[in-house]
């Protein structure tokens, strides 16, 4: 392994990290882009849950709604826990 001289005349820990060499590489640079595959799947899988779930909205706020009323009559809603 070859390291230049200018490397040589500094602490080790003063240069750890730094990038000695820079390679060409075959691969092509990283370009940003949508990915418009992974956005329809997504979707589809937002829209899905929420045509399932939905239906069941009323019945969640009954559960909800039946559980305040009986801790308001049990008395722990006063206690705050």
């Amino acid at each position: 392994m070859y390291v230049s001289s200018d490397t040589d005349t500094r602490d080790a820990d003063d240069d750890a990290g730094l990038l000695k060499t820079t390679y060409r590489t075959v691969t092509p640079g990283y370009t940003s882009h949508s990915d418009d595959g992974m956005n329809v799947i997504g979707w589809a899988v937002f829209l899905g849950m929420f045509v399932i779930l939905f239906p069941l909205l009323p019945f969640v706020a009954l559960v909800w709604g039946v559980s305040k009323v009986i801790e308001a009559f049990s008395g722990e809603a006063e206690s705050g826990e």
